[in-house]
Formats: C-alpha cells, sequence, structure tokens
C-alpha cells in the first residue's frame, strides 16, 4: 500500500508518527501546509507534521494551493493507492481522484459539530461532556 498523507497541527502528527512506527514503508509522501510566519519576530515556523516527516525522511509537499498542476502531477507521479487525511484542508476533486484507493479522513470530533480549526478546544470551550473522533471516506 502506497499512502500520501495530509495533515498540519501536532493532532495530525501524533497520527503521522504512529503510521510510521506501525507500516514505515507504506509512507510514500507528506503534504502540510505552507511555512508561515510566527512568534514575535515572524520568523518562518514548518508545521509539526513536517518536522516529523523531516525526521522520518518523507518527502515533503507544501503546496500553497492543492489545485496547482505541478503539485497534482507529483503527486500522480507517486502511484498512490490511499490517501490519509488528518486535520487538514477540504480536497478539491481532482485531487481525491489520484489515490486508487481512495482516501480516508479522520476529523477531530463528532460532526457536524466543531469543523474546522481547533475541533477539540471548542469541544472544551463549550463543556461538551461527551467528544470523538469522525471517520470519512
Amino acid at each position: 500500500m502506497r499512502i500520501v498523507y495530509f495533515g498540519t497541527p501536532e493532532f495530525s502528527a501524533s497520527f503521522l508518527q504512529h503510521i510510521a512506527d506501525h507500516s514505515p514503508d507504506q509512507l510514500v509522501a507528506v503534504v502540510t501546509q505552507p511555512d508561515r510566519p510566527a512568534g514575535r519576530g515572524l520568523h518562518l515556523r514548518s508545521s509539526p507534521v513536517k518536522l516529523v516527516a523531516e525526521k522520518l525522511q518523507l518527502p515533503v509537499f507544501q503546496p500553497e494551493s492543492l489545485r496547482d498542476e505541478s503539485f497534482l502531477e507529483e503527486l500522480r507521479r507517486l502511484s498512490p493507492d490511499l490517501f490519509v487525511v488528518i486535520a487538514f484542508s477540504i480536497l478539491p476533486a481532482e485531487l481525491l481522484e489520484i489515490p486508487r484507493l481512495g482516501s480516508i479522513n479522520l476529523h477531530g470530533s463528532l460532526l457536524p459539530r466543531y469543523r474546522g480549526a481547533a475541533p477539540v478546544q471548542w469541544a472544551v470551550v463549550n463543556g461538551e461532556s461527551e467528544s470523538g473522533l469522525t471517520i470519512a471516506s
């Protein structure tokens, strides 16, 4: 199985590490958000997923647009069987058509509540007594 992993925050980085620990030969690349200015000095900061991917010596893609044709072509060349998407953005149709077996998405809340960034934090802020994960394909 050839897996391309999509994710950005710490929540997603721990899942990437878990997959690498149990199936390292299946990971062929990682897609994460571009480095962004952060902190007082606004120095470029890599995402937690990128840091894990670099430690694992995996190819990292950081496209400004998920519709960029050169990015899409690079992914096609990898011949992925599956995309694993955890704490990333919505993937456009042309991207979802690439993997042979499709994609699986893990979201950090019980959808449809708390879509978007920080679903766990919003559940805590709102005093939810129950939370969980949603898996979609």
